[in-house]
């Protein structure tokens, strides 16, 4: 007879795996996260300006799983190593610079793939949201409903500078920004034309209906909006909402408005902490918290064996550019690292910020217990991968790792970085994605065809319901 114990374990042993979300990390750049790597062999990230190079990364992308393409954007470059406002850091190793709109793409991809999100980030600080919210309608319609949008506030003394202004707008100050531009695009986008305004009725000469379409009228502290909205509704009316920022002002928002939040960290023990504050948040806000997706960013580093996927890391980081590298650290920071000689510690040195940055790799980072954290160490580190986590091994470990990180951190999926592209995406779905099904940790077919992001992840084109932009929809009555 079994004991209560024996039944208890068997039931554990039965109860479905939650299923990985995956997106694929880009940037319309020859050197994203892994500054120097655009030139070896398998890369063609060089190649990010021609749109052959989407197109089939989108197809493979499609064909091979992945529920997404995040494309992440800035708005100036990485100026502040060796600066200030000095670009020539960057340039030989083309570390997001030059970079182009992440969102034009968009429609050729789509028309090329069959279930393919495509994850686009754009500004509440520096773009108009009447215009941002016509550019997002109409690749919306183009797409077939296949678009979020990724919302920032930005974070670049260089982008500032480039928009008019002698400085960046205050951290929380974006924020608050940020809030009352959300209800501006909910309001073009879920208040502005009723379900039934378009008719499209040829017989009676009718394209839509007057009385269905209404201006918003927004007067707010920061934007003044009379609408209505110049396009459609369509076909998920407001995009599918990602989000990604830390901070407290940035957890708020995103449990507020994100449907999916991207986070990162070097151990899913610290991660946690920041998913259940997002989690926490979000009930406050009278939201469930399972209607928001968490992703993780990770850089997985695959091959047939450990030993493979550990050459491949060294191999990778021969092509590593260490300019390129500091640059991305002093963008990412603000903080200017070319003053300290190679050989000094920069746990040691007098500048908090710069202190505080590395005590916290050294404390997280593993393998690094009891190293000098000197610029050539902070070089490599960030070389592969930029500030994400790195994962390298054979198909099991990797997995094995995963697994432990979706269960640790509380994440419903991975926000994957490539090294080189093609080939990090290549190597994920010929290693990881069969191993990730073998136990059962992934899709083995997609569930509806050609479906909108929104009902990829929560089953309904439109907002849920207890989604804050929901209260400005327009009912047929």
């Amino acid at each position: 007879m079994a004991s209560s114990n024996d039944t208890s374990t068997a039931a554990e042993v039965q109860k479905p795996k939650k299923q990985f979300l995956l997106n694929a990390f880009v940037m319309a750049t020859p050197g994203h996260l892994s500054p120097g790597l655009w030139r070896h062999p398998r890369n063609r990230t060089d190649e990010y300006n021609k749109l052959k190079f989407w197109t089939s990364l989108a197809q493979l992308l499609d064909e091979g799983g992945f529920h997404a393409m995040f494309i992440a954007d800035t708005l100036g470059p990485y100026d502040v190593y060796k600066g200030p406002a000095n670009v020539d850091p960057v340039l030989a190793s083309g570390a997001q610079f030059p970079v182009n709109d992440p969102l034009y793409g968009v429609p050729a991809m789509a028309a090329a793939t069959k279930n393919l999100i495509f994850g686009v980030t754009a500004s509440t600080t520096y773009d108009a949201p009447y215009a941002l919210a016509r550019r997002f309608s109409t690749v919306d319609h183009l797409a077939e409903g296949r678009v979020a949008w990724n919302i920032v506030t930005s974070y670049l003394e260089s982008a500032a500078r480039n928009f008019g202004l002698e400085t960046q707008i205050e951290h929380d100050e974006r924020y608050r920004i940020a809030e009352e531009y959300m209800d501006v695009v909910y309001k073009l986008w879920e208040s502005s034309w009723r379900d039934d305004a378009v008719v499209r009725d040829r017989e009676k000469g009718q394209f839509a209906v007057a009385g269905r379409v209404r201006p918003i009228n927004h007067k707010g502290k920061y934007f003044q909006v009379p609408g209505p909205h110049i396009s459609e509704p369509s076909p998920q009316r407001t995009p599918f909402l990602f989000q990604a920022g830390t901070s407290k002002a940035g957890t708020e928002f995103g449990a507020k408005h994100a449907e999916a939040v991207f986070v990162g960290g070097q151990l899913p023990e610290l991660v946690r902490k920041s998913v259940d504050a997002l989690r926490s948040a979000a009930k406050q806000f009278g939201r469930d918290p399972s209607h928001i997706k968490v992703f993780a960013g990770v850089t997985v580093i695959v091959d047939e064996t450990d030993e493979k996927a550990q050459a491949k890391y060294k191999e990778y980081l021969s092509y590593a550019d260490r300019e390129g590298a500091l640059a991305l650290l002093g963008g990412w920071t603000g903080n200017d690292v070319s003053s300290f000689s190679d050989d000094e510690d920069l746990v040691l040195v007098d500048k908090p910020a710069i202190r505080s940055l590395i005590n916290r790799w050294s404390g997280t980072v593993p393998g690094t217990d009891g190293l000098k954290w000197t610029k050539a160490r902070i070089a490599e580190y960030l070389s592969i991968g930029g500030m994400m986590p790195t994962i390298t091994g054979s198909p099991k470990t990797v997995v094995d790792e995963l697994e432990r990180w979706a269960e640790v951190a509380d994440v419903d999926g991975f926000n994957l970085a490539h090294v080189v592209n093609p080939g990090s995406f290549e190597d994920f779905i010929e290693f990881v994605i069969p191993e990730l099904r073998k136990r059962g940790l992934f899709r083995t077919e997609v569930e509806r065809e050609g479906v909108t992001a929104r009902e990829v992840f929560f089953g309904q084109p439109h907002l849920l319901s207890d989604h804050p932009g929901s209260q400005y929809k327009w009912p047929i009555e």
